[in-house]
């Protein structure tokens, strides 16, 4: 799993069938440190599996373990979003 935030939404209204009814959103996954400066540049799409929003910190998953949010396996989703968090406590090596 991956810490990421929420900056932008995907629109697309022709798309594959499998992913018709599916939010799509555009997540920064963070390194290292949970301040702005810890986002990443990287940039990637992914498909909303708990109505998370924009600004918002979430938890997400890449590859394989992505598709199994889907009803459809054969779906193709490379990213999901399948957590918002509400808090972390970290100890302080990090």
């Amino acid at each position: 799993m991956l810490l990421a935030k929420v900056v932008g939404t995907v629109v697309a209204t022709k798309k594959n069938e499998t992913l018709i009814g599916s939010k799509l959103l555009i997540v920064k996954p963070l390194r290292k440190g949970l301040d702005e400066t810890s986002e990443s540049d990287e940039v990637m799409v992914a498909v909303d599996s708990v109505g998370a929003g924009v600004g918002e910190l979430v938890l997400m998953v890449a590859g394989t373990t992505a598709s199994r949010i889907m009803s459809n396996d054969k779906a193709p989703v490379d990213a999901a979003v399948i957590g918002i968090v509400d808090d972390i406590e970290m100890s302080g090596g990090y």
